[in-house]
C-alpha cells in the first residue's frame, strides 16, 4: 500500500476520509518498521514528507497542486475556463486541518525509520580482501548479514555524476552468487574463486561489508550498504 503523490488533493476533500487513508498507509509502514525492513517505505514518507511541507510552505505550489473546478464551457473554442478554488475559504480549511494532521504522524513515523537506518549504518563495517588495484570503481562486494548462513555476492560499479558545483556518485549492483558459510570459503578464497569464474577482472576490487545482526536484505541491509560503500570508496579512492 502506497500513497499517491496527490493524495491531499485527489478525489474526496474530507478531513476524516484523508485521515483514515493516511493512518492506514502509517499502520503498514509502523508494521514493516517493526519488521526492520526500511524500504520502499522511508524514502516514500521522506517524500511525502516534503510535498506536505511545500505545500504548506509555498503558495505557489499549493495553487499549482490544488484541485480546479469547471467555470463555464465555450463550446465554439472547445476551451474551458477555470476558477481555482483557492477563493473556496472551506476548501482552503480543509487542506488545512489534514496538513495540521498528517505533517505530525508522517514525522513521527519518519523519525523512526531514521533511527533504525541510523543503528544499522553506524555499525556496518567495510575492508578490501587481498591486494587492490589502483581504482576501486567496479569489483565485488562480499555481504554478510549477521548470522545468515551464506555469504551474499554482488558485482558493482560505481559512476560519477558531475554538475557545476559538485560530483555525485551512483552505484549499479548486481547480484552473482552466494557462498555457504564454512571453513574453506574464507573472504580470501571467495575472491580467487571469482577471479577464475569471471576472466574480465583479473584482479577485482573486493570488499566485505559486514553486518553483526542480520537484517531482511533487499528492504533493509542491501540499500543501506550501497549507500554506506559509496561514502566509504569516496574516502578509499582518495587515500
Amino acid at each position: 500500500m502506497q500513497l499517491s503523490e496527490n493524495w491531499i488533493t485527489e478525489g474526496v476533500l474530507d478531513f476524516e476520509y484523508k485521515k483514515y487513508v493516511l493512518l492506514a498507509y502509517l499502520k503498514k509502514v509502523n508494521r514493516c518498521f517493526d519488521e526492520k525492513k526500511l524500504y520502499p517505505f522511508l524514502s516514500d514518507l521522506i517524500f511525502h514528507y516534503r510535498n506536505l511541507l511545500s505545500l504548506k510552505e509555498n503558495k505557489t505550489l499549493a495553487t499549482r497542486s490544488f484541485s480546479k473546478k469547471i467555470n463555464k464551457i465555450d463550446l465554439e473554442s472547445f476551451s474551458i475556463a477555470y476558477e481555482n478554488m483557492m477563493h473556496d475559504a472551506a476548501y482552503m480549511e480543509e487542506i488545512e486541518r489534514i496538513l495540521d494532521f498528517a505533517l505530525p504522524k508522517m514525522q513521527t513515523e519518519m523519525n523512526k525509520g531514521k533511527e533504525i537506518y541510523d543503528a544499522i549504518d553506524q555499525k556496518l563495517q567495510i575492508f578490501p580482501v587481498g591486494i587492490m588495484p589502483l581504482t576501486a570503481d567496479e569489483g565485488y562486494l562480499l555481504l554478510k548479514n549477521g548470522e545468515a548462513s551464506d555469504t551474499q555476492v554482488f558485482d558493482y560499479k560505481i559512476t560519477i555524476f558531475a554538475n557545476a558545483n559538485e560530483n555525485y556518485r551512483a552505484i549499479r549492483t548486481k547480484h552473482i552468487t552466494s557462498y555457504l558459510r564454512k571453513f574453506t570459503n574464507t573472504y580470501e578464497n571467495i575472491k580467487l574463486d571469482l577471479i577464475r569464474q569471471h576472466k574480465n577482472l583479473p584482479n577485482p576490487a573486493t570488499f566485505v561489508i559486514m553486518s553483526a545482526f542480520q537484517f531482511p536484505l533487499n528492504e533493509t541491509l542491501l540499500p543501506i550498504a550501497k549507500r554506506s560503500f559509496v561514502r566509504f570508496i569516496k574516502k578509499y579512492n582518495h587515500i
